[in-house]
């Protein structure tokens, strides 16, 4: 199941920076969790790291988001897939001229030799 975070919510910003999946973000009222990118941390830890940083409790699994442990690897899967095909440090064929050529200088940085 992916989790959800409840009206409890005091939006004290403490799980936001936990999630490794960047699935919880703030809503109007609330923070709020993307059911698509939950994995309740599977992949990274043991534990989701959300609820162990809620000190209010507020983050249950969705019971309308029933999941198995096997349905959220795959989607652990998919998003890092798509992380590594984002942050691909091989240019693009027709990029690879313009990745060879050189920066241009900036004035006063490095500094001149005399």
């Amino acid at each position: 199941m992916a989790l959800m975070i409840t009206d409890e919510c005091i939006n004290c910003d403490v799980c936001e920076p936990e999630c490794p999946n960047e699935a919880i973000f703030l809503g109007p009222e609330i923070y709020e969790i993307d059911p698509d990118r939950c994995t309740e941390c599977v992949g990274h830890f043991d534990e989701p790291q959300c609820v162990q940083v809620c000190p209010v409790a507020c983050i249950p699994l969705d019971p309308q988001r029933v999941e198995s442990r096997e349905t959220l690897w795959q989607k652990y899967q998919r998003l890092i897939g798509q992380a590594r095909k984002d942050a691909s440090p091989v240019p693009a064929a027709g990029d690879q001229e313009a990745a060879a050529a050189p920066l241009p200088e900036s004035p006063g940085f490095p500094p001149a030799r005399e």
